[in-house]
């Protein structure tokens, strides 16, 4: 099953998430299939590709709760 999911980047204090497409199974910071976007928590600067998202979406892949909020935004 394939999940819409946060990889975590950046450094200690300093978080930077990149929005990836991946397996369940893999760890956080696993080898993902494709990266769709970034989100900077300290800036609240959300950067995201909506077509390759809503093309994932649609091929099966289930968004995790934070990432839902996030594609939400305007």
């Amino acid at each position: 099953m394939l999940r819409i999911r946060l990889t975590r980047k950046g450094k200690k204090k300093a978080p930077f998430y990149r929005i990836v497409v991946t397996d369940k199974r893999t760890k956080r910071d696993g080898a993902p299939l494709e990266e769709i976007g970034t989100y900077n928590p300290k800036t609240k600067e959300l950067i995201v590709d909506k077509n390759k998202a809503d093309s994932w979406i649609k091929k099966g892949a289930q968004p995790s709760e934070t990432v839902t909020s996030l594609l939400k935004r305007p």
